[in-house]
């Protein structure tokens, strides 16, 4: 058993999305396509293809996905326009998250299939991650609770000049 007076952090928003109780109306992706910029959502960049999003339970300050504009779940279903687009989109978001965090490193990947880890397989999307040296520690073992320097908001709000100067 835990030591009686160990500190407790509790996060009851996550349990919502843990246990599926409160899900949205479509999906979540399409959802933030429809919003665009600056429509009160988290999407900080939408092209023709693709757009990206802030993460909303994010790894790490600064977690960003790269996705198609549309709803496709499979790698191979994507026209040629969108891949190219997407593969472009990462590399900026890439050199963004370089210049506004300065992070040692970066975690690229998606999951492919729900099996592969995907929590959304239906609408398939990069993400990136940025590291640090020391990132890791026992919050997210111990307390299943990670800790950001900044909200959401403020992610978005650094972001957003960078993003506001790509031109596709």
């Amino acid at each position: 058993m835990w030591p009686q007076e160990r500190d407790f952090i509790s996060r009851p928003e996550r349990y919502k999305y843990v246990r599926k109780i409160v899900k949205p109306e479509g999906c979540v992706f399409c959802n933030e396509a429809n919003l665009g910029p600056k429509g009160k959502g988290l999407c900080i960049f939408k092209s023709q293809q693709a757009m990206v999003v802030v993460n909303k339970y994010p790894y790490n300050t600064g977690h960003l996905l790269v996705l198609p504009i549309r709803h496709v779940g499979h790698l191979w279903d994507l026209q040629e326009v969108e891949y190219s687009e997407l593969m472009f989109l990462l590399k900026k978001s890439v050199e963004i998250i370089e210049k506004v965090y300065q992070p040692h490193g970066l975690n690229l990947g998606m999951n492919h299939g729900k099996v592969a880890g995907a929590g959304i397989p239906e609408h398939l999307h990069w993400h990136i991650i940025p590291r640090w040296n020391g990132d890791t520690n026992f919050f997210p073992l111990i307390a299943e609770t990670k800790v950001h320097p900044e909200t959401l908001e403020q992610s978005y709000e650094k972001l957003l000049p960078e993003f506001e100067k790509l031109e596709i």
